[in-house]
């Protein structure tokens, strides 16, 4: 069975911001990744866990890098060519972010997003984005209003994680509402 970045070619994309490049996602990625996915600042409201090793955030990696491009618009996050986190949709229309916290309050998130929005809004078959933010994540909260996306609901008990059961505020962006910023 061949390796997943190797099963499926996909066209090189990056977005450059004044400081950060978004590029696909590399197999050499791995230990970059994992740095942040084991780190339990960065995945208190991550749908799991901190990885325990580096084979599952290797299979993580895999995903995101054989995701097909029809379903996925998902990118990693690197600063002077160091990956520190992942933006995008490994499943449209939903949106994901994560960065290592030891880049956190730098700005680097709201750079990204805008980048990655007037992108994936560049493409005629997405219409809009949607997230499932756990409301005691202000931070992911803040950037995503920062940005347009509205909350269109709540739910309680959505998740069951490795911080207990989580509550949902869900928002979406339009991609014409983007457009009219």
């Amino acid at each position: 069975m061949p390796e997943p970045s190797s099963a499926y070619c996909r066209p090189m994309t990056e977005l450059r911001t004044a400081r950060l490049v978004l590029r696909r996602a590399l197999p050499e990625d791995l230990d970059a990744m994992h740095a942040v996915l084991s780190d339990p600042r960065a995945m208190t409201y991550w749908s799991h866990g901190p990885h325990e090793s580096l084979e599952q955030t290797r299979e993580w990696l895999d995903s995101m890098i054989g995701s097909p491009p029809g379903l996925s618009e998902d990118f990693v996050v690197t600063l002077d060519g160091r990956t520190i986190g992942k933006l995008g949709a490994w499943r449209l229309p939903e949106i994901g972010f994560i960065l290592s916290p030891d880049q956190w309050g730098r700005g680097y998130a709201a750079e990204a997003m805008v980048a990655y929005l007037d992108h994936v809004f560049a493409r005629p078959d997405v219409g809009h984005l949607i997230a499932d933010v756990d409301p005691r994540n202000k931070g992911s909260l803040a950037l995503l209003q920062r940005h347009g996306f509205v909350e269109t609901g709540r739910a309680a008990g959505t998740w069951e994680t490795h911080i207990g059961r989580c509550d949902s505020v869900y928002l979406r962006l339009d991609a014409q509402a983007w457009r009219c910023r």
